[in-house]
């Protein structure tokens, strides 16, 4: 089998994780490749191994990416697997790590599981985002797996964000900011900002404004084939877009187009683990002492 490595931060931990997960593919004779910036952190005798970088797409030849981290590494990972279907398996280093597989305490117990096939494929749509006037960074990789978020910059002020919906007009949000999440990121931002719990095999999108000044703004569900256009004004000449850990400066009227894309992300979920347990275990979901037996 052959594995990408990969991961965007490079603590202690991190590290010790990496060389325990190079040392078991070694020890069974699994071809891998890392990502470059780890080649300083290693030693003169494993600088000999091959290496990747972040400007460029997997080989298509790899048959797993394992990204070492938390939550934000694998999605920063997205940029480098694009639509070649490599799927991702998660290994926590981090806090959190509600989208990762294997635990920081069971990473020699997880990676059995893996290599002894006990696992599933989960799909996991991703948003595609265009601008009227093209921007360099969106033509590159406009895609995002959580949400594309729209926020202020450099003012107190409220955005006036106009919505649009397969060119039927929505409202106009007068807010701080206006997330779009997938099912995947409804768990993230989204939910930070009051918005629902998705499955992630549901076929929907979550429009979730920000600090809404009107109360009567909720989040809304729309179905995942739903087209949107989004025109931001302000006292500001410029606003936020963010496409997941990316976040970019726009003018205001460059109108966003935001969709779903063509093809989804893949992540590996180990035998025994379920969304409704990560819920329990990760957000302490239904946590309540009548619930203890």
């Amino acid at each position: 089998m052959y594995i990408a490595i990969y991961s965007a931060f490079f603590s202690p931990t991190s590290i010790a994780y990496i060389r325990t997960v190079i040392d078991y593919l070694k020890r069974h004779n699994h071809k891998f490749i890392l990502i470059d910036r780890l080649e300083k952190y290693l030693d003169k005798e494993e600088k000999q191994y091959s290496y990747f970088n972040d400007n460029q797409v997997l080989d298509e030849k790899v048959d797993f990416l394992f990204s070492v981290g938390g939550d934000g590494t694998l999605l920063r990972s997205i940029s480098i697997i694009r639509n070649t279907k490599t799927p991702i398996l998660g290994i926590n280093a981090g806090r959190l790590g509600f989208l990762t597989s294997i635990k920081r305490d069971t990473l020699k117990q997880g990676l059995d599981l893996f290599f002894e096939g006990k696992y599933s494929n989960i799909e996991r749509s991703l948003l595609e985002v265009s601008t009227r006037e093209p921007i360099e960074a969106l033509q590159d990789f406009g895609y995002a797996l959580n949400e594309v978020s729209i926020n202020r910059k450099n003012t107190t002020s409220m955005l006036s964000i106009d919505a649009k919906l397969d060119d039927q007009f929505l409202t106009t949000y007068w807010a701080d900011g206006l997330i779009i999440a997938t099912p995947t990121g409804s768990t993230g931002y989204s939910l930070s900002s009051g918005g629902p719990i998705v499955s992630p095999s549901s076929r929907c999108l979550v429009v979730n404004p920000i600090s809404p000044h009107n109360i009567n703004m909720r989040p809304l569900i729309v179905p995942d084939q739903t087209i949107f256009e989004i025109s931001v004004k302000g006292r500001g000449k410029t606003h936020l877009l963010s496409l997941d850990s990316r976040i970019l400066t726009i003018e205001n009227g460059n109108d966003i187009f935001v969709k779903k894309a063509k093809f989804k992300a893949i992540t590996i979920q180990l035998e025994g683990t379920f969304f409704f347990n990560t819920l329990r275990e990760k957000l302490f979901w239904g946590h309540d002492s009548r619930n203890i037996q």
